[in-house]
């Protein structure tokens, strides 16, 4: 084992830290995941970080515990937005041990560790199965639709109807006409494909759910301000913020493009409601109704 300086050690004193804490994370996950195959993966997850632990004790010779507040942290996470989306955003990050490791290359263990970091945790990661990654669809379809479809028609409503109250009234009963639509719809499409991974009552309440919370955020403004240009600004700027976490929730857990999934729905959206403001407009001068 060559010989490192106090640097070195003292960077994998703090790696050292980070293994543990990860360590006991997945320990944590796996005593609250009732699907057994989830369980088994988690549980050699945080084998392997018990593994480089013990493996970095022999570099720096101290012993150390797990980072509570981060423990805990990821632990309600897990519980409030999924054990894969947690594990992915927590492997991200901390990636820069990979680096770390890969930098002492004179170091046969270290590259070892780099190895597994890049390799065998992250197989392991990708084969945790989670229902509600199943129903991301369902999910996608009734947010986007919302999004779209209602940005749209707020906007439109805005110009047509003028008063923030009407607004907000006919917006909220066009969004749950539409939210009851869109599930029944995904209930019969989900149906029709025969499929075993999804139930279609299950993926007709994730579309219908998705579609009805997107409504609510969005009338929102309309019932809490008078000025309907003003509620109408801080609506799309609500769009903004439900697309931008949304799709990070999704890059992640999908290990997808978070910025390339950002910017198509978002000008998609906005594109929409700038057609629906512009119609709204023309209608409310060409047929002089006022309200």
């Amino acid at each position: 084992m060559s010989e490192l300086s106090e640097e070195a050690i003292n960077n994998l004193f703090k790696f050292q830290r980070n293994e543990i804490t990860e360590g006991t994370v997945y320990r944590r996950l796996a005593s609250i995941e009732k699907n057994k195959e989830n369980k088994d993966v988690l549980i050699q997850i945080a084998e392997a970080e018990d593994k480089h632990y013990l493996d970095l004790k022999n570099f720096t010779h101290k012993d150390v515990g797990p980072n509570k507040w981060l423990v805990a942290k990821y632990y309600w996470m897990a519980r409030l937005l999924g054990s894969t989306f947690t594990v992915k955003l927590m492997e991200s990050e901390g990636n820069n041990a990979h680096s770390i490791y890969s930098n002492h290359m004179e170091n046969e263990d270290l590259q070892r560790m780099a190895r597994d970091e890049e390799a065998y945790e992250s197989k392991l990661i990708s084969l945790i199965n989670e229902e509600r990654l199943y129903y991301m669809g369902s999910v996608v379809l009734g947010l986007n639709d919302a999004l779209v479809e209602f940005t749209g028609a707020l906007a439109g409503f805005t110009l047509a109807l003028s008063d923030h109250r009407l607004i907000a009234l006919t917006g909220s009963i066009t969004g749950i006409a539409a939210a009851l639509s869109m599930a029944s719809s995904e209930y019969l499409s989900t149906k029709s494909e025969g499929g075993k991974t999804k139930h279609p009552a299950k993926a007709a309440i994730y579309t219908g759910i998705a579609y009805l919370i997107t409504v609510t955020a969005l009338v929102t403004p309309f019932i809490l301000m008078q000025n309907v240009l003003q509620a109408m600004c801080v609506m799309l700027l609500m769009a903004l913020i439900i697309i931008a976490l949304f799709n990070y929730y999704y890059a992640v857990a999908r290990s997808e493009s978070f910025k390339k999934r950002f910017v198509e729905m978002a000008v998609l959206s906005f594109s929409v409601a700038g057609i629906s403001f512009l119609i709204g407009y023309l209608l409310n001068v060409f047929t002089g109704i006022t309200t």
